[in-house]
């Protein structure tokens, strides 16, 4: 009941959701977020304001005939979380002897790798290495449709269906 309160009163972009958000599910979101944020902590509160904000603004993409709020915000904070580690790894100071602790930053990476892959593992080879290639490496649809002998339209095609796959494996 509480959780359909909270996306009425979001959805109709009433602020008092987003209160009720925060009063029922700020320790889980905070937990979900510093799970996956470790090491790097100091972005925790940046991190649960852009969960926040994306909820706010993706309200319309909740479905409770995939899964359930509670798990919906829950991987929404987890991604966000990853994304964050994955932003600021590359700032890490590992200075030390002024007293800041040492971060190895080959075992965040590996930590990320892992959790990519995980979500990746959902799909078949074709479509990893099309995630892979389009996701993370960044390269264009053109030049993948042009290495694989296909079109940009059927590579968008697996991309949502890839996508749908992941969303539909992770909320179950």
């Amino acid at each position: 009941m509480k959780d359909r309160t909270i996306i009425k009163y979001i959805k109709k972009c009433n602020e008092k959701g987003i209160e009720m958000l925060i009063d029922n599910y700020n320790g889980l979101l905070t937990s979900v977020i510093k799970t996956h944020l470790n090491p790097i902590l100091d972005y925790e509160e940046e991190c649960l304001a852009d969960v926040l904000f994306l909820i706010w603004e993706n309200i319309e993409g909740f479905n409770n005939k995939e899964s359930s709020f509670k798990n919906w915000i829950c991987a929404i904070a987890k991604y966000k979380a990853i994304d964050y580690k994955r932003k600021y790894i590359s700032k890490i100071n590992v200075e030390i002897d002024d007293g800041i602790y040492y971060i190895d930053e080959n075992l965040c990476r590996l930590e990320i790798q892992e959790e990519i892959n995980e979500i990746l593992d959902f799909l078949g080879d074709k479509d990893k290495e099309l995630f892979t290639r389009y996701y993370l490496n960044g390269d264009k649809l053109e030049e993948i449709a042009l290495d694989s002998n296909t079109n940009v339209t059927n590579l968008h095609s697996r991309l949502s269906r890839g996508r749908k796959k992941i969303r539909n494996s992770i909320f179950k």
